[in-house]
C-alpha cells in the first residue's frame, strides 16, 4: 500500500543555552494541521515521548542464531588431510616464518594505503544505519491536534505493541495558534536525541510548522516528496487496535510501585522454559496479586485493591514489553490496566497528570495486531445506512471529540445506530476510541480513503458466515435478553455436521462472550476473533431483527 507525502522542509532543531525549538514539517498535501506551543512540563514530556520511542523500536520476535559461518568452518575442517599436514609441517615451518614476515610488511603497507577507504566505508555504514532508523520514524508517529489535546501514535517494529501519548494544552504555555486535524510529519531519528536534551532551565518550543502549507507553484523544487510503500499489516494493525479499545474490558488501577516491582522481577530473572505468562488474581475488595511463571514469584499490590464485583484470574503473555513503562514510573500518578481476557490484548494507561500514555499489547509477542487478531469482528455491527453514517460522522467532526451518549442526545438517534456507525469509521481508520477518556475522536489515518477490501475483515471466516446465510443453514433456537445483555443460541449446519454456537451481546452491539462446538473455536477460543459459525449466528439474528 503506497502513501505519498510531500514536505516543504525537513524536521529542524534550533538550540542554544537558553532555549530549544523543535519544528516538525507536516505533509503539505493534507488539510492544514499545525500547532505551536511552549512546553510547561518539560521533564514529564521528555520521559513520555522517550517511552513512545521505546515502543517504536521494540522488536521482541525470536531471532535464531546464524550458524552459516560455523558450518562452513566445520566443512573445511572435515576436508583437511591431517596426516599429510603433519608430515609436511617440519619442512614448511621455516618457509612459513619467512613468508609471515613478508606478509606482515605487505599488510602494514596495504593498511596505510587503505586508511581513507576504511574511513569512507565506516562513514557510509553510519549513514545507512541512520537512514534505516529514519525509515522507522517515517511511519511513526502520527500526530493529531484536537481542541483539547495533542496526541502522538506509533506502532512497534514487530507490530505487537501500540503507543499513544496524549498531551492536554495544560502541558504547554504561550500557545500561539493551532488547527485541528491529523498529519504525517517528517520525523528524523536525530530528533529523539534532541528530546533527551530537554531540561527545566531551558525553554522548549514544540512546533508543527504552519508555514508548511504555504504552497507556491514557483517553489516546487523546495518541497521534498516521499513515497512510502507501507505493508498492509502495519495499517491493519492500527485498525485492529482501534477496534480492540472499543470492546468491554476488566479494569483496575495499579500504583507506580507495583509497576516498578513487576519490572524489577523481569529485570532480575530470565525464563529458560515455559510457561512465560503473568497471572492476575483479582478478588473483590482484596489487593491484586500477580504471579510470574515459571518461577511462581508472587507480587502483592497492597495499595491497589480490586474494585470489581466478581473474582477473576487472567493470564497474559508477552510480559517483557511492560519494560517500556519503566521511564514513566517516576512521573506517573497511577496505571490503569484494561484486560480483555486470558490470552487477549491488554492496555496499560499511565496517568501523568495533564498527560496520559497508553500502551496496547497484543495477546503475546508473536500474536501481532495485524495478522492474528480479528477484533473488528467483535465490534458493534449494527446495520446503518450510508446517509446516517455520514450524518453521524459530520456531527462528530463538528466537535472533533464526543461521547456516544452525547451524540445520541444531539442527533436523536438510537445508541445502536451511533455505535454501529462509529465502529464502521473506526475500522476505516477515520475515528479512534479514546480508552482513557471514553470518547470518540476524529483521526484520519491517511489522506486518501483506505482500501477496505484489503484491510477490513481480511479473513475467510466472514466469507464462510455469509455462505451459511445464503444456504439457509443457520437457525436460532433461543434468545434471552436480561441484565442489558442479549444471549443468542442456535444451530449451524456445515456440510455433514451441525454446530451449536452461542454468543452474548451487550447494549452497544459488542460481542462480550461466545462459545461454539467447532474445532477451530475449541483451539483458539476468541484469541483470534469469533469463528464463522458464531458470526453466522450473529448475522442471522441481525437479519431477522431487520
Amino acid at each position: 500500500m503506497q502513501f505519498n507525502y510531500t514536505y516543504k522542509n525537513s524536521t529542524t532543531v534550533q538550540e542554544n543555552g537558553a532555549n530549544t525549538q523543535m519544528s516538525f514539517s507536516p505533509d503539505t498535501t493534507r488539510p492544514p494541521t499545525y500547532f505551536i506551543g511552549e512546553l510547561r512540563q518539560n521533564i514529564a514530556f521528555r520521559e513520555a515521548i522517550s517511552a513512545l520511542h521505546d515502543v517504536v523500536i521494540s522488536d521482541l520476535r525470536f531471532k535464531p542464531k546464524d550458524k552459516t559461518a560455523y558450518k562452513e568452518w566445520r566443512q573445511q575442517q572435515e576436508d583437511l588431510n591431517w596426516d599429510l599436514i603433519a608430515a609436511m609441517r617440519q619442512d614448511l615451518t621455516a618457509k612459513i616464518q619467512t613468508l609471515q614476515q613478508e606478509y606482515n610488511q605487505l599488510t602494514k603497507q596495504s593498511y596505510e594505503r587503505l586508511v581513507p577507504f576504511y574511513a569512507a566505508r565506516q562513514k557510509y555504514f553510519n549513514y545507512i544505519y541512520e537512514k534505516d532508523r529514519d525509515a522507522w520514524f517515517v511511519l511513526d508517529p502520527v500526530i493529531t491536534v484536537h481542541p483539547d489535546e495533542v496526541f502522538f501514535e506509533c506502532f512497534s517494529i514487530d507490530e505487537s505493541s501500540y503507543g499513544r501519548l496524549s498531551a492536554s494544552y495544560e502541558v504547554f504555555k504561550n500557545i500561539n495558534e493551532f488547527a485541528c486535524g491529523t498529519t504525517n510529519v517528517d520525523y528524523s531519528a536525530a530528533l529523539y536525541e534532541e528530546f533527551q536534551k530537554i531540561r527545566t532551565y531551558k525553554t522548549t518550543e514544540l512546533k508543527v510548522d504552519p508555514s508548511g502549507f504555504e504552497v507556491e507553484t514557483t517553489n516546487e523544487e523546495a518541497y521534498k516528496e516521499v513515497k512510502i510503500d507501507l505493508p498492509d499489516t502495519w495499517v491493519r494493525g492500527f485498525l485492529q487496535v482501534s477496534s480492540a479499545m472499543s470492546l468491554p474490558t476488566i479494569q483496575f488501577d495499579l500504583h507506580p510501585t507495583d509497576i516498578y516491582n513487576m519490572c524489577f522481577i523481569l529485570r532480575r530473572h530470565k525464563e529458560k522454559q515455559g510457561p512465560r505468562s503473568m497471572r492476575y488474581h483479582l478478588e473483590p475488595g482484596k489487593p491484586i496479586r500477580i504471579v510470574f511463571e515459571p518461577w511462581n514469584i508472587e507480587v502483592t499490590c497492597p495499595r491497589s485493591p480490586y474494585l470489581g464485583a466478581e473474582p477473576q484470574t487472567i493470564r497474559v503473555w508477552g510480559r517483557r514489553r511492560l519494560l517500556i513503562l519503566e521511564r514513566l514510573i517516576p512521573i506517573a500518578k497511577k496505571f490503569t490496566v484494561h484486560l480483555l481476557g486470558t490470552g487477549m490484548p491488554s492496555f496499560y494507561i499511565a496517568d501523568l497528570g495533564d498527560m496520559s500514555f497508553t500502551l496496547g499489547l497484543s495477546g503475546w509477542t508473536a500474536n501481532d495486531w495485524s495478522t492474528s487478531g480479528n477484533f473488528d469482528l467483535m465490534a458493534p455491527r449494527a446495520s446503518v445506512d450510508e446517509w446516517t453514517q455520514k450524518q453521524i460522522f459530520d456531527a462528530l467532526r463538528e466537535n472533533w471529540v464526543e461521547t456516544a451518549d452525547d451524540l445520541v442526545k444531539r442527533l436523536k438517534l438510537s445508541r445502536a445506530a451511533i455505535t454501529g456507525a462509529l465502529s464502521v469509521y473506526t475500522q476505516a481508520g477515520r475515528v479512534i476510541y479514546d480508552l482513557n477518556k471514553k470518547v470518540y475522536r476524529i483521526r484520519e489515518l491517511s489522506r486518501d480513503p483506505l482500501p477496505m477490501d484489503r484491510l477490513r475483515f481480511a479473513n475467510e471466516r466472514e466469507e464462510g458466515a455469509t455462505s451459511f446465510l445464503t444456504k439457509n443453514a443457520v437457525q436460532i433456537t433461543s434468545t434471552n435478553d436480561s441484565n442489558n445483555r442479549l444471549t443468542i443460541q442456535g444451530n449451524v449446519k456445515d456440510k455433514q455436521k451441525t454446530y451449536t454456537p452461542s454468543l452474548t451481546i451487550d447494549n452497544d452491539e459488542r460481542i462480550i462472550g461466545a462459545e461454539c462446538t467447532c474445532n477451530w473455536h475449541q483451539q483458539n477460543k476468541l484469541f483470534k476473533g469469533p469463528c464463522e459459525h458464531i458470526l453466522a449466528l450473529r448475522m442471522q439474528h441481525s437479519r431477522g431483527r431487520q
